[in-house]
């Protein structure tokens, strides 16, 4: 019997979780991204798909490969998955996170929805395309990023500002968070189909003082006044603010559950929604997280500077409104520094693309229904965006509606569902040829 894309995507999503590729952050202890680029080159290479290793510092690696279509001359569609993983503790989890071990229907490891299953898709669909001899309609670029876990330095950043000659002519990309499913009843499913994602801030927030002896009375502590700060923000709750992508997606999902949506007060909504709740939460204002405090060098020494890390996530439209915000909750005697900024991604919720999204889900699912959404997180599309495509987040797959999917992003046990895998690889493949 022939080989087919869904016969092939479980093994291929076992062999890249078994391929450590944390991402620390850190250069020097980041792993495993050239050996997974040097994988899927070869998978590629075995097809007859020419690919590029585009390596962008030492052992960070990117692979870039286009299909040509049927007509050139139609925009081509980025199809774009990251190779690098977070950091998993192996105590923590019942298996171990990097040996792709398959139970009981699910395919357990770090990276197995974020995002190593629709690498798997990508890379199943384009190697069955081969086999039979497929063009698709249009040219298909395919590109497996690194970095994307820890600001996209050496990843989407770095291609689209050293090689953007490799994306000529996209016009549209695919890639992370959505397409997932959300359980309304046994007949009903939503499909999430990312058009907006927020943009990020990362704060750093510096107080300086006057240094000393530890066992002195010392009323200009540096430490004390930035954890005040530090406080501030972490207890502060920016307002809600409904985007039009957000109102569009609780307007259809009211609709769809015979409930009330008052838009004045979403949140009675959005705790109905079970396993999404907190990524749609997420959605309706700016958030700012504490994350990391780095102080003092002696313990019987009080430091001159301290210094915090906040995690800033702003709505499309909302970001100066939120940095002046923000500085107002901070305080005037802290310095802020923006390490990495990130603009909001959105899109509308239309075109023919989206058109082929709904008709692929409902071909493989009759009770599917696509609707638009806010992801609470940056992904890649930031950058792909700066090149003029119109960005969805579209990773399809079908989830058992007692799995609390949100849960699973950086989470302990991340997992997909086997049969969700091969559910995702009949839709992407359906969707690639329609569009």
């Amino acid at each position: 019997m022939e080989l087919t894309a869904a016969d092939e995507v479980v093994g291929i999503c076992r062999d890249l979780l078994r391929i450590d590729t944390t991402n620390t952050g850190v250069p020097e202890t980041t792993v495993g991204e050239r050996v997974a680029a040097e994988y899927v080159a070869r998978l590629l290479a075995e097809a007859g798909i020419e690919a590029r290793i585009l390596e962008s510092g030492p052992n960070r690696a990117n692979v870039v490969a286009r299909i040509t279509g049927a007509d050139p001359s139609r925009g081509a569609l980025l199809l774009h998955g990251h190779l690098d993983v977070v950091p998993a503790e192996a105590g923590e989890w019942s298996v171990p996170p990097f040996e792709g071990i398959e139970k009981d229907g699910y395919l357990y490891g770090r990276g197995a929805i974020d995002m190593k299953d629709f690498d798997a898709m990508i890379l199943a669909v384009v190697r069955d395309w081969r086999r039979i001899g497929y063009v698709p309609p249009r040219d298909i670029v395919i590109a497996f990023t690194a970095d994307e876990e820890a600001g996209m330095t050496f990843g989407s950043k770095w291609l689209v500002e050293n090689h953007p000659d490799l994306f000529a002519g996209c016009t549209e990309a695919i890639g992370e968070v959505g397409g997932y499913s959300y359980t309304v009843n046994d007949d009903r499913r939503l499909y999430l189909v990312q058009t907006a994602e927020k943009g990020l801030d990362w704060l750093r927030l510096t107080a300086t003082g006057r240094p000393g002896h530890g066992s002195m009375v010392h009323d200009d502590n540096a430490i004390t006044a930035l954890a005040e700060a530090v406080a501030r923000v972490g207890r502060h709750r920016f307002p809600i603010v409904l985007t039009p992508t957000v109102r569009t997606f609780l307007e259809l999902v009211a609709d769809e559950m015979g409930v009330e949506f008052n838009p004045d007060d979403p949140e009675p909504l959005i705790a109905k929604l079970g396993g999404i709740k907190n990524i749609i939460g997420a959605s309706i204002r700016n958030t700012a997280n504490p994350t990391r405090f780095d102080a003092g060098y002696k313990d019987n020494v009080i430091p001159g500077s301290a210094s915090a890390l906040i995690d800033c996530r702003t709505l499309p439209g909302y970001g100066e409104q939120f940095l002046a915000e923000i500085a107002e909750v901070i305080g005037p005697d802290i310095e802020i520094s923006h390490p990495q900024r990130l603009h909001p991604v959105e899109t509308e919720f239309d075109g023919d693309l989206v058109n082929a999204m709904g008709a692929a889900l409902r071909a493989e699912d009759p009770g599917a229904r696509t609707v638009p959404y806010l992801m609470f997180g940056a992904t890649d599309a930031a950058y792909f965006a700066e090149l003029g495509m119109r960005c969805f987040g579209f990773a399809p797959l079908k989830i058992p509606a007692d799995l609390n999917f949100s849960a699973l992003f950086h989470g302990i046990d991340e997992r997909v569902p086997t049969e969700g895998l091969k559910f995702g690889v009949r839709v992407l493949d359906r969707l690639l040829r329609t569009s």
